[in-house]
Order: structure tokens, then sequence, then C-alpha cells
């Protein structure tokens, strides 16, 4: 399994072993800390090995949201007590799944759902890089700090992706290295793994997951943070646009205008002439329904080859579908193709007025570089603009 190393695997058996034996076990901590079933509200009714084997650093089942009638997955159940809670949570309508790499958790977890009378559970074996459930097939997705072990953290996030239905959350309780090492004992010897917030949130963009966000809980030493991180699947469709896409491109791209602070522009282009300004492969639509609701694309800010890697979005929603997320799903997807095509800077001028682009941009990683004073005039109103742009993580 690639889920973890060989020792990490050996010591989480080593646990399961342990209680069921009946003995205690300090999971990832080795002393006092946050972690384990301290973290949870309520444990009446769940079996008292599940709660001891409890290895985790928070509670994803609150982080994800889960509602009745909801599937879950739970990476890394080991002995069971998340999928046990969201099986509670999900009610009689809903069902819960965990995978574990380690044949010992499992056993365990099985006992424990079978003390538990849960009858809406499933543990299954195999690595979160490679999940034995098919496509679109839960509604959630939880961890309790496992992302953490993964040697291919990429690979886990697509699987992720790839078993979340459209509108699907991500609800994950992890390990981030929040600042440099400055040798402070942490009694935690899972952390080498740990990534940063940013490398967090673009590696779920890359992955095709929206509304990334990872958010410090309580600080370890070292460096090291306990974090929860939340993301979705786009419930509209994105996908690359057509030239038969255009009239209703256009008429977004009108209403923008009609807004007063989307753009210079005052009224829509040609075809002709938006397809030549434009970068190939780098164009975009929200779809709901088969209706077009939004799009986004880029564009060369130069011609020159030192510019090769930097471009300039464009994100228009129809009026209808404003502040609904389609515009965060939009720019994240934008980004990852950007970044899986060598784009190491995106930019963008945002009049000042336009809150919820500037708003949108922030939280797919851009920053404020500056303000533009007087940049251009729209209806013989001199207007500013900020600049904003996101350099890549991973380039």
């Amino acid at each position: 399994m690639t889920v973890a190393t060989d020792p990490v695997l050996a010591r989480y058996a080593e646990a399961a072993r342990r209680v069921d034996a009946g003995d205690a076990c300090d999971g990832c901590s080795s002393g006092d800390g946050p972690f384990g079933a301290g973290n949870y509200d309520d444990l009446a009714g769940l079996p008292d090995a599940a709660v001891r084997v409890s290895l985790g650093c928070g509670n994803p089942i609150a982080v994800a949201d889960l509602q009745p009638g909801d599937t879950v997955l739970d990476l890394g159940s080991g002995g069971g007590i998340d999928v046990l809670l969201s099986a509670r949570r999900v009610g009689p309508t809903g069902f819960a799944y965990g995978l574990d790499a380690t044949v010992e958790m499992l056993e365990l977890a099985r006992l424990n759902a079978a003390e538990a009378g849960a009858t809406n559970v499933e543990f299954l074996h195999g690595s979160i890089e490679q999940v034995p459930l098919g496509d679109a097939a839960v509604d959630a997705v939880i961890s309790n700090c496992v992302i953490v072990l993964s040697g291919d953290k990429d690979a886990t996030f697509g699987e992720i992706a790839r078993v979340l239905r459209p509108g699907g959350r991500v609800g994950i309780s992890d390990i981030v290295r929040a600042g440099p090492d400055d040798g402070t004992p942490t009694g935690v010897s899972c952390g080498a793994g740990a990534i940063t917030p940013a490398a967090y949130e673009d590696a779920l963009r890359h992955a095709g997951l929206g509304h990334a966000q990872v958010t410090l809980t309580a600080a370890i030493g070292a460096g090291l943070s306990n974090a929860i991180v939340r993301a979705a699947k786009p419930s509209v469709e994105i996908r690359q646009m057509h030239v038969e896409d255009w009239p209703a491109v256009r008429d977004i791209y009108e209403a923008g205008i009609a807004t007063g602070n989307a753009t210079f522009e005052t009224e829509p282009p040609t075809w002709e002439h938006w397809h030549a300004s434009h970068l190939t492969g780098h164009r975009l639509v929200a779809t709901l329904d088969d209706v077009v609701v939004g799009w986004a694309a880029l564009s060369a800010v130069s011609d020159r080859c030192f510019y090769a890697g930097v471009a300039e979005d464009s994100v228009y929603i129809h009026p209808d579908h404003r502040g609904g997320g389609i515009g965060t799903d939009l720019l994240d997807a934008l980004v990852a193709g950007a970044e899986r095509d060598g784009y190491w800077t995106i930019q963008t001028g945002i009049f000042p007025e336009n809150a919820a682009s500037i708003a949108t941009h922030e939280r797919g990683g851009f920053r404020v570089v500056g303000r533009r004073e007087r940049i251009g005039q729209l209806a013989g109103v001199w207007r500013d603009t900020l600049f904003l742009e996101r350099r890549s993580t991973r380039l």
C-alpha cells in the first residue's frame, strides 16, 4: 500500500492490536495534545475500543456538514470512530464507507461496527491513492489526520474528486506546515509529510475541487499545526468552450458590461476578435442543465518570449446565477489548467467597486499588488483599477 510508509502501517497495526487487547493507545501523539477522542462532543453509545483507538487531530464530521441521506467516505478510517459517527449523522437512508490500508484496523473497525449495531456501514481495504469505489459514488469525503501520511497527495486529491458527486463536499482534519521548523518538541511522529496551507489549497484546485480553504486550528510546535480543510466538487459542469457557445458567452459578457463595473469595454466584441485575443485551450464555460451560465478565459499579456508564462484572466457569470459560487468554480478550473500548461503568473485588473470579483480572486489565491489610479475612462469618467496577481506555488 502507498497510503503510508511501512513503519507507519506497522505502528497503526500495533495500535489496533493493543486496543483489541484492552491496552491504551497514544496514537500519533506521545503525550497530551490536540489529538484523539477529545475532539468530539458526543461519543455516547460508541464502543470503547473505537474511542480508545481514535488517532485523529480533529472532527471532520462537523467540517463536512453531513446531512441525512448522504453517502460518506472516510479515508484512513482506522478503528471506525468517524465512520460510526457519520453513519449516525446520515441516518438509515444514508451510508458510510471506511477505507484503510491496515488489516488490523479494519478487523477492529468491523468489530466496533457490529458492537454498535451499525448496519449502514462498510469497511474497505485499500489505499487512499486508489479508492476502490466507482466515479461519483459519494456525497462527502472526510479524513482525520491521514492525508498528511500520503506519499502522493496529488493522486489522493484526484481520487477524492473522482468519487465525489457534483456538489459533493470535502471535510478534512489534518496536520499542515504552518511555519519553519524551530526544533520545538511536538510529540508528533506523523508530521513529516505536512505541506503548507497554500500548497494544500493549490493541490485541491489542481484536482478540480473548488472553494478550497485551509484554516489553522491548534499549533502543535516545530512549525506544524492542526487544520480543518474544506473544498467542494463543482455542482455545475465546467468544460472547454466551443464556438457554438459564443452567443451565450456574448450575452453574458454584455450583461457584465451593463453593470458598469466589469470592464472598460462598452459593447461585446465579435467572435473573430474575441477568438484572436484569447488563448486556445484556456476557455471554459459553466453549464447548468446544458445551459451556459458563466465563462472564463485567459489572454496573453505580451508576445515577448519571457512573458510566455504570464496570462490575464476574465470571469463572467450570468446575472441570474451570480453569488452561487460558479465564479469560484470557473476560476479554480482556469487556474488548474494554466498550471498544467506551465503558466506561473495569472493577473487581472478589477474595478475597486467590483467587490464580488475581488473576493472571488482573493479566495483563489490572488493578491492585490497595487492600485492603478485614473487608468482609463468609462462613459467619460476616470476610473481606477486594482491590479491582482496569482503566482503559482507548483512551478
